[in-house]
């Protein structure tokens, strides 16, 4: 008799497993998972770097109006992360989840195409841009925003999984897997790299200066690439079967935790401590003082809670003490989280404002090369690119040579240095702005005199405020999460950019409807010339400087350098 029919159905199940590990994952499958990050983000980041200037030149768009519609694009990019993470992690698992969001970015950039590729789709051109009177129609704009929203589902379930399926290619629970772990995020943060310059070099060169409809039809085949590598792949990878949500588990604790809010602390409270490795259930009883309002969701407060096995028969009413950590931790950064949305206010309207200041000011070089609005977004990548570089590979090895330590600045000197990058980021802004409103109008012409250079400054202040502020603060909720929440701290670091988007589309509609009740809009004109657009950024400065005051007084007290084992919750 063969002895492998005597071994025990589990045993031969988990010997299949791991034959069939053997045979997938690794790098077999990463060059596939990297080929199609690479094409998607060369494409989305082609879009996201000159939308504004194509809104403006094809879709007449200007004023209130353009913002809000670019703001609320990139906070639903990053906000709907949090849903395609839960609808990966209880649901479809990761690789269904980064295909149908692939197929989403896919067809969504191909409707962006059409509209360039066929003029009904757009209103008539302008020829006077200070005066103009074709608006898009009704459904021109759903064709537009039909396009914006399936980039934004398939953003919101690639953002979220990307990195999390490369990482489940590798066993590391062994010291190989984390060297190829490691080996993978350089990879893949490089090939990022490249994708971000060919995107916001070449084919937003392409799209300003050749044709918007070569420009969009190189990312929508792109994104036709990135899906066929990806399916190709699919023999090679290890998909992991979904295990249920962590943003699921915080619902329910708050819900259980809110069931019990009457519950008063004792002696001798029992602790649901929910399965253990080997399936069984287990509780814990301590002597609690002071039960905290979470702790209550654990809390076992009738025997009837659990089932025959001792586990929760209702999860919605009794949770793990694994399940209410979990919470404890996300509400832990909280304080520091607040922090980041004001830094990616910031930033955020950098990327907007400052590529209209652009497009109206002088862009020729030499006898006729024209320099592309959208260009302006590489000045703060390649700001943080090079501070990085400097700090890690110039900086810091000298500073040892000196002090003869190994010391770095803290994630608290970070982000107040970042904040204050950011408030000098502002100022230079809004004086820049006024310079170039006043030559525009002296001149009596649409595009200031101005040369684009001008703003160079404020565009690497605000990768400065990204390389500190940004950076910290993702390390921050990095290291503050354990292990396996590590896919929820990047959730909640573009949390941060989105609400930053939805807090500034609100500001910016208050200021402008404040004003115009005044006589005069500050930012409702499409022409900048006509607005107070300095006003804004002396506001978004202010911001900062209460930001400062926050984090230096409250919210610092929450950074901590080096996190200890915290065993109990």
């Amino acid at each position: 008799m063969d002895i492998e029919s005597l071994s025990p159905p589990v045993h031969q199940e988990s010997r299949k497993q791991a034959l069939l590990k053997k045979k997938r994952g690794g790098w077999r499958a990463i060059k596939y998972i990297i080929a199609n990050e690479s094409f998607e983000k060369l494409a989305s980041m082609s879009l996201i770097g000159n939308l504004s200037v194509y809104l403006t030149t094809k879709y007449n768009l200007g004023g209130v109006f353009l913002v809000n519609i670019i703001n609320i694009w990139f906070g639903s990019c990053n906000f709907l992360s949090i849903p395609g993470a839960f609808v990966s992690d209880a649901y479809l698992g990761r690789f269904w989840t980064l295909l149908l969001g692939s197929i989403a970015s896919l067809l969504g950039m191909g409707v962006m195409a059409l509209t360039a590729a066929i003029p009904r789709l757009r209103p008539e051109a302008c020829n006077d841009p200070t005066n103009c009177l074709n608006p898009p129609a009704k459904w021109q704009l759903a064709v537009l925003f039909s396009s914006l929203g399936l980039l934004a589902i398939g953003a919101g379930a690639i953002r979220p999984c990307n990195i999390a399926f490369g990482a489940d290619q590798f066993d590391t629970g062994t010291k190989k897997g984390k060297a190829q772990l490691e080996t993978f995020f350089n990879w893949w943060y490089f090939s990022f790299t490249v994708a971000l310059v060919i995107a916001l070099t070449g084919v937003v060169y392409i799209q300003t200066n050749i044709s918007w409809v070569i420009g969009f039809v190189i990312p929508t085949a792109c994104l036709a690439l990135s899906v066929t590598t990806f399916v190709i792949g699919q023999h090679t990878y290890i998909c992991q079967k979904p295990k249920g949500s962590v943003f699921a588990d915080m619902v329910k604790v708050i819900a259980a935790a809110s069931k019990k809010r009457k519950l008063k602390s004792g002696e001798g409270v029992s602790f649901y401590l929910g399965p253990s490795t080997d399936g069984s259930s287990t509780t814990l009883i301590q002597n609690r003082q002071r039960l905290g309002f979470f702790d209550k969701a654990a809390v076992i407060t009738d025997p009837n809670e659990l089932n025959d096995e001792g586990k929760t028969k209702n999860n919605w009413r009794l949770c793990s003490l694994q399940q209410v950590k979990n919470l404890k931790c996300v509400t832990a950064v909280l304080p520091v989280w607040v922090t980041g949305i004001a830094c990616f206010m910031l930033t955020d309207q950098q990327n907007i404002y400052g590529i209209l200041q652009a497009i109206q000011m002088e862009k020729t070089f030499g006898h006729n090369f024209n320099v592309p609005a959208g260009w302006m977004n590489l000045v703060s990548m390649i700001t943080l690119a090079i501070w990085i570089s400097l700090y890690e590979c110039v900086i810091l090895p000298i500073a040892r040579q000196i002090t003869g330590r190994k010391q770095r600045l803290t994630m608290k000197q970070r982000i107040q240095i970042g904040i204050v990058m950011g408030i000098a980021c502002m100022i230079v802004a809004g004086f820049l702005e006024k310079d170039r409103r006043a030559s525009a109008l002296k001149n009596g012409s649409f595009v200031s005199p101005v040369s684009i250079v001008m703003l160079l400054p404020q565009f690497v202040l605000a990768g400065l405020t990204e390389a500190f502020s940004a950076v910290a603060l993702m390390e921050f909720l990095t290291v503050k999460m354990p292990e396996h929440m590590r896919a929820v701290a990047g959730a909640i670091f573009f949390l941060s950019s989105s609400v930053a988007s939805y807090i500034c589309t609100l500001l910016i509609n208050v200021i402008d409807k404040v004003t115009r009740e005044e006589g005069h809009s500050w930012l409702g004109d499409k022409d900048l010339n006509k607005n107070r657009l300095e006003n804004y950024f002396f506001i978004i400065g202010g911001i900062q400087v209460v930001n400062l005051i926050y984090f230096r007084f409250f919210a610092s007290r929450f950074v901590t350098e080096k996190e200890k084992d915290n065993r109990d919750f």
